[in-house]
């Protein structure tokens, strides 16, 4: 049995031949980088710095904004080094730091949206009560646990990672994956497979069950509500809905394609969409927020119409 140790590093074999192609695509993904990182960092510091959104609602949109900076930081710098280079090798280390990286902020992603659509349901059906429910002590433990659930978490999983025996060093990947890593291993991986199974429940299924929540009491009251009711709760939970869904979709491509058979898929269209969920929502999340909501829109504009003056 070949020990995991003999193994410093991994190769990643998704990379395709793209010959002098691959600077054009450093160029377009270092300037998507750059979009993400100016949009969201943008938002932040209007959120932070405008006391007229130090709502609960744009403190969970600041987390939110937060987490695809962290998400962000975990692929792109390492697809920047990835792309030039005629060898796609990646450290033991670095490449479980990334896995964890990855892993939680999925987590925090869908931790992050839970919260969110409890707000909105607090906002719109029981809207007297909704400062002395969400407080600011209130809000900052919410946030503070969304985090240290999804920190916490990985821990495990990492753990039983690093104790496994590796029988190859190779995997077709453009980034790791924590499935990917453990179909590597000869050592038994039934612990890793069950807890697997059970850490994506828990990342997944249990955000659905306030997200489901809050919406069937939202679509009640808009039902027997007035047209007031109704226009508030379509112009504060459409970016809302918008962006779960579009991170839904890109995580359940990612957990078809690690869980299954994806072979009769074109390649190239398993790799846009693989990193779908790591590249789209942090580009989509500050276009869709600061174009719908209105107080948000009117900060920006005025930032813009101070620095041109």
């Amino acid at each position: 049995m070949v020990n995991s140790s003999q193994f410093p590093y991994f190769i990643l074999t998704a990379y395709l031949d793209m010959g002098y192609l691959k600077y054009l695509y450093f160029v377009i993904v270092l300037f998507l980088y750059i979009v993400i990182v100016f949009a969201n960092a943008f938002l932040i510091v209007t959120i932070c710095m405008k006391r007229s959104l130090h709502e609960p609602m744009y403190v969970f949109l600041c987390s939110l904004l937060v987490n695809q900076l962290y998400g962000s930081a975990g692929l792109f710098p390492f697809l920047l080094l990835q792309i030039p280079s005629d060898t796609h090798t990646i450290s033991r280390s670095m490449c479980f730091l990334q896995i964890y990286c990855l892993y939680t902020y999925a987590s925090v992603e869908f931790c992050n949206l839970a919260v969110m659509s409890y707000d909105r349901y607090l906002a719109i059906c029981c809207p007297l009560h909704y400062k002395a429910r969400l407080t600011s002590n209130k809000v900052a433990l919410l946030i503070a646990l969304i985090w240290l659930y999804s920190l916490i978490k990985f821990i495990i999983p990492l753990c039983l990672n690093l104790r496994l025996t590796l029988c190859g060093n190779v995997t077709d990947r453009l980034y790791c994956h924590n499935y990917h890593v453990v179909k590597l291993a000869c050592s038994v991986t039934t612990v890793n497979n069950i807890y697997g199974l059970f850490a994506t429940f828990l990342t997944v299924f249990v955000p659905l069950i306030p997200i489901l929540f809050s919406y069937i009491k939202i679509l009640r009251v808009c039902v027997v509500g007035s047209k007031e009711t109704r226009q508030k709760a379509v112009s504060t939970c459409t970016p809302h809905i918008a962006s779960l869904i579009n991170f839904s979709f890109g995580c359940c491509f990612e957990i078809f394609q690690s869980r299954f058979n994806m072979t009769g898929v074109p390649r190239i269209i398993r790799i846009v969409l693989s990193l779908y969920f790591l590249t789209i929502q942090p580009i989509f999340n500050p276009i869709i927020y600061g174009l719908r909501l209105s107080k948000i829109r009117q900060m920006c504009r005025n930032q813009f119409c101070c620095q041109k003056l």
